[in-house]
């Protein structure tokens, strides 16, 4: 009696725990096959059929519909190129480059996935719209306050993500490493 008791725990322990671990990867948006780059982190295959559990998992609980592999790649940046996390006390340059794609667009939004609410009712930016310089560079000024050129506005003491999607781009048919100079700066400028 005391051996079945015993295995019983042990089995209950061992379920408790398994469901904890689960709940905390999901919860945490954990999945296999991120690749790094610079503040940016992404998940090439979350939309393919192959996508592992755990992807699978975060998307069903979040609602969120990944890109499709031949479709493009999402990259998400909630820390700044030092490492930072963005806080909206702070201004940021979001700039320079992007990997060859088709089209691109860069959106604020809050940890959760969702619009933040402004009063611009600005949210983000695509490829064709950003202003460039001369050498074709961009850059986007992500801050609470107006701001020349090209400026992302954000919620004053409202947590924020930037969520950086490519469309048509190679990388959405490869999982390998991907180097920080071709994907945007996340520079962390003034803070209030």
């Amino acid at each position: 009696m005391v051996l079945v008791l015993k295995s019983l725990i042990v089995v209950a322990l061992g379920v408790a725990l398994g469901l904890a671990g689960t709940y905390m990867a999901v919860e945490r948006s954990l999945g296999f096959g991120a690749i790094h780059a610079g503040a940016w982190t992404g998940w090439p295959k979350a939309g393919a059929r192959e996508a592992d559990p755990y992807s699978r998992a975060t998307r069903s609980r979040s609602g969120e519909m990944p890109l499709g592999l031949t479709e493009g790649v999402s990259f998400i940046a909630k820390n700044d190129d030092q490492g930072a996390p963005l806080d909206p006390a702070c201004e940021f340059t979001i700039g320079g480059a992007t990997p060859t794609a088709r089209f691109w667009t860069l959106t604020a939004l809050t940890p959760e996935g969702r619009l933040i609410d402004t009063k611009t009712r600005k949210h983000g930016f695509t490829s064709s719209e950003v202003t460039r310089d001369g050498a074709g560079d961009f850059f986007i000024q992500v801050a609470t306050q107006a701001r020349p050129g090209n400026w992302l506005p954000i919620a004053p003491g409202q947590p924020f993500v930037l969520l950086l999607r490519l469309y048509d781009t190679v990388l959405s048919a490869s999982s390998n490493a991907l180097d920080a100079s071709l994907m945007p700066s996340v520079k962390r400028g003034r803070c209030a």
